[in-house]
């Protein structure tokens, strides 16, 4: 029997999946690492510690299966999109991974917003105008850094770093290069006049593939830590948003795919590139004839671990006690209060904001406190904050791509009743949680085998997803919210004036989080 291992670098862990070839899964990984943010706005992660965590996830889940028939045929790719890595002429790093959530380049983003450059950057690549693209990072370290960007010799993301450190090939495929604001997404192409903007040369990006591509062969010493023969297939796969929505099955236009896990997401095909006047979403070409719409939020169950770490300290004290999982306990809680949180809203605006604001300065609020409400109505308010802003910039999407048919939801957010319950009554419509969560692994495993020729598209991964369930919205619950989402999106509107003065004092007086 043949094996498939499907690999996730997210943010903060990387995960990892041994499959067979019908799909089975027969073993689990996930590595931790840290998300570097010793200043303002910085969020940098160190390559090689991913690298290090790749290799060690990539060999726990072979240790764990105790494989005595068959071998591992193919390891394929996702990873979290919009990283920069300069590389000088041996490919070694000259800075960290510069993610999604690094917000240093703001100012540069803003700039280009307001004269007008950034709609054109939009237009031609499908970026939003904001501080997570490669782009705008660029002009950032060109100008701030100019040290380092004059000695970079490459630039590349945290995928085509690692997949070089196992095979010393430098490719980059199609979603992963989208996503740099570097891509034209009509040509499918490196984009010369926006390369002329951000003043780097094609020689400096890798050699453009399709996800499909696949090397064949790694560096002995790392199979042999794997404990896989080195002439596996090493398939190139596809960012974590293509693969999530992928992997849900979410394949036509008119099926919305929404993730919540640490950060958010609300995402569509379609066949065709799609530009918003408003430039509130990407649009991303992944494989031919399929373009990926959509907006990605920052604060997603990120903000749920922060009220549960910030607020929620004697509820941990008594899942202890009661030996639960604190977090369920906390959902427990927040199930007590009924829907509306008894007029309590919050702004989950705790890193900044892409999708729906596109406002690096956003920051998180509670609005409405009076006497009554108590610790439980806190906590359902940031449940429910947390799906309004989905929500608005869902009412984006459908602006530009068309009502949904169909809305498929994955992540952890929605593995609790209450968690599903938000998301139906929210969205005032029937939802399906596909059994598979893992989604983008199991889409980079899917990839993976169509690469090796054993499918022939991707309508074929609807026979790995499992069993789905279906969530209809409670009538009591989505009139309340019918009445608080447009306070909810008024207030976000008229706080967003004030957005870039607190944020310009909180980063003039560092000392006050100490």
């Amino acid at each position: 029997m043949n094996y498939i291992v499907g690999i996730d670098i997210g943010t903060t862990s990387t995960k990892a999946l041994l499959y067979n070839l019908n799909g089975k899964i027969y073993a689990k990984s996930n590595i931790g690492y840290t998300l570097h943010q010793e200043q303002p706005d910085m969020a940098e992660e160190d390559p090689n510690d991913i690298f290090t965590a790749t290799l060690n996830a990539i060999e726990e889940v072979i240790s764990k299966a105790q494989l005595t028939d068959g071998k591992v045929v193919a390891i394929s790719w996702s990873a979290q999109q919009h990283s920069l890595i300069a590389l000088d002429q041996d490919y070694r790093p000259l800075t960290r991974s510069i993610t999604w959530a690094d917000n240093r380049a703001e100012k540069y983003a803003r700039q280009f917003k307001e004269n007008g450059q950034g709609m054109t950057v939009y237009q031609h690549t499908g970026l939003p105008i904001h501080p997570m693209g490669p782009f705008y990072k660029l002009l950032w370290l060109r100008q701030e850094h100019p040290d380092v960007f004059g000695k970079a010799a490459y630039w590349v993301g945290i995928k085509e770093y690692v997949i070089w450190r196992y095979t010393n090939v430098l490719k980059e495929e199609t979603s992963m290069a989208a996503a740099t604001g570097l891509l034209n997404m009509k040509t499918v192409d490196w984009d010369d006049e926006i390369l002329k903007l951000a003043g780097i040369q094609r020689k400096q990006l890798p050699e453009l593939v399709e996800p499909t591509y696949n090397i064949v062969g790694i560096r002995s010493e790392y199979a042999k830590v794997m404990g896989i023969d080195d002439n596996v297939h090493m398939v190139m796969g596809a960012t974590d948003g293509a693969l999530s929505t992928i992997g849900v099955g979410a394949l036509e236009q008119g099926t919305l795919a929404i993730n919540i896990g640490t950060s958010a997401a609300v995402r569509s095909f379609v066949d065709k590139p799609v530009v918003d006047p408003k430039a509130r979403l990407y649009c991303y070409p992944i494989m031919q004839g399929k373009y990926l719409v959509g907006g990605p939020i920052n604060n997603g169950g990120i903000v749920y671990n922060w009220a549960h770490d910030a607020i929620f300290g004697p509820e941990q004290e008594t899942a202890k006690l009661l030996k639960r999982n604190s977090y369920d306990l906390l959902t427990d809680i927040a199930a007590t209060v009924p829907a509306g949180a008894g007029g309590l809203l919050f702004h989950p605006y705790l890193g900044g904001e892409r999708a729906p604001l596109w406002d690096a300065n956003a920051r998180g609020s509670f609005f409405g406190l009076n006497r009554q409400h108590t610790r439980a109505h806190m906590a359902r308010a940031v449940l429910e904050g947390i799906v309004f802003n989905l929500y608005m910039t869902t009412i984006s999407l459908v602006e530009v791509a068309g009502d949904p048919k169909d809305i498929l939801v994955a992540g952890g957010f929605v593995q609790s009743a209450l968690g599903r319950q938000i998301m139906a009554d929210v969205y005032e419509h029937e939802i399906t949680i596909p059994e598979s969560y893992e989604s983008g692994c199991l889409a980079a495993m899917f990839l993976a085998k169509m690469s090796l020729g054993l499918e022939s598209d991707l309508s074929g991964i609807n026979k790995y997803i499992g069993k789905e369930k279906k969530y209809q919205p409670n009538e009591e619950n989505y009139l309340a919210y019918r009445e608080l989402i447009p306070i909810f999106i008024r207030l976000s509107r008229e706080l967003s004036s004030e957005y870039g003065n607190i944020a310009k004092f909180q980063r003039e007086f560092p000392k006050l989080y100490n």
